[in-house]
């Protein structure tokens, strides 16, 4: 049988961006148009550059469906680029600092960086957001809701964390930095705003949100089948990611045990587990505990200036400014969609590796019989 598992191909100003996803259950309606909102809201976001103008990603399904309908077989999505200059652009030859451009170019021993950036590009991100749209198309069906929102730019941050039941989608939806509370939203303007007129870049942090997880998703058996540690390595992943954070892990290295770990109780009358905290993010052991899923990611500001940063150039080592490139001022909006599609990838991944599904009908009557036997107590 084959796991589900999931790629990506393709460079920034090449032909396209495709995503490979093997075992994507038969008969799931490939919702075309959703995955498009999808890519849609990965363009969208304040501070983003004129590349922006220049794609409207559209999703092609170019194999592994059959009348619209997923066929079993791997499904290769494809999504095109309008600007398909790469042999046409000049050789990057001073690299930009914080970007892959230098370690790539000694990686490959080479003086033009130029391939390294155009696969390390974040425009990379557009095939996940695609492959994360499909994920997200199966989860739903068994009841699972993954949504992020943006928490900080710079130094502006969302004071008061947002409701568990997700009835803050619809003001982060009409953000324009996919923040949902308009005053901060409005601040994280005018602080991009600020840094792009001092030719700077600006990072920050977005969480996401899983609800309808089941307990028992991963295994504290190996160190790979550890949830928490396919979080962390598949949001660290993301372009720009430079820390990753479940539950309140960071507070937690601060506070005393009796502050940090959530207290179990069981409801007689319900015949279920309650908790009444959720500091561990739903993850405990390495396997998710029947609480909504916390995910954070913390994101660099873009290597990519308008003021150009000390380098070489590498024909020769000698000093010279960084090469100047086109990019945003601001993507941690973004960055909050791809992680979201991404942490649906590995959520899935998980649900399909203790429900064996070879169709949709398997995965909505596998996921009642795993979820329902795990509903209260063990044995009960």
């Amino acid at each position: 049988m084959t796991r589900f598992r999931w790629s990506t191909a393709g460079e920034s100003h090449g032909e396209a961006l495709l995503a490979v996803i093997e075992g994507v259950p038969f008969g799931l309606t490939l919702d075309t148009a959703r995955i498009d909102r999808e890519l849609a809201r990965r363009q969208a976001g304040f501070g983003r550059s004129s590349r922006q103008q220049i794609e409207h990603d559209r999703v092609e399904v170019v194999a592994g469906a059959y009348h619209g309908r997923s066929s079993g077989a791997p499904l290769v999505l494809r999504v095109r680029n309008k600007d398909q200059s790469l042999d046409a652009l000049p050789p990057l030859h001073r690299p930009r600092p914080g970007h892959a451009d230098l370690a790539g170019a000694i990686k490959f021993d080479t003086d033009d960086a130029r391939p390294v950036l155009e696969r390390a590009s974040a425009r990379e991100t557009v095939a996940r957001v695609a492959a994360g749209s499909v994920a997200k198309l199966l989860l739903e069906r068994v009841g699972i809701r993954v949504e992020g929102f943006v928490s900080a730019i710079g130094n502006v941050t969302l004071g008061e964390s947002p409701r568990f039941d997700f009835g803050w989608v619809a003001d982060r939806d009409v953000s324009p930095v996919w923040c949902p509370h308009a005053a901060t939203s409005t601040a994280m303007c005018d602080a991009i705003r600020a840094a792009g007129a001092g030719g700077d870049t600006l990072g920050g942090v977005v969480e996401v949100r899983a609800s309808g997880v089941p307990a028992g998703l991963g295994s504290l058996m190996a160190a790979e089948s550890r949830l928490d540690a396919a979080l962390a390595g598949a949001v660290m992943s993301v372009p720009s990611v430079k820390a990753v954070e479940l539950g309140d892990g960071i507070a937690s290295a601060s506070r005393t045990g009796h502050a940090v770990h959530d207290a179990i109780a069981f409801d007689g009358a319900l015949r279920s587990l309650q908790r009444p905290t959720n500091r561990a993010g739903g993850i405990e052991g390495g396997m998710s505990n029947g609480q909504p899923l916390v995910v954070r990611a913390y994101l660099k500001p873009l290597a990519t200036t308008k003021r150009a940063l000390g380098s070489i150039d590498l024909r020769d080592g000698s000093s010279a400014p960084s090469d100047p490139q086109r990019s945003d001022v601001c993507a941690v909006p973004s960055g909050a969609v791809v992680v979201e599609h991404v942490v649906g990838l590995v959520v899935l991944a998980g649900l399909l590796d203790v429900v064996c599904a070879d169709t949709v009908e398997d995965l909505d009557a596998g996921f009642r019989q795993w979820s329902g036997r795990r509903a209260g107590l063990p044995g009960s």
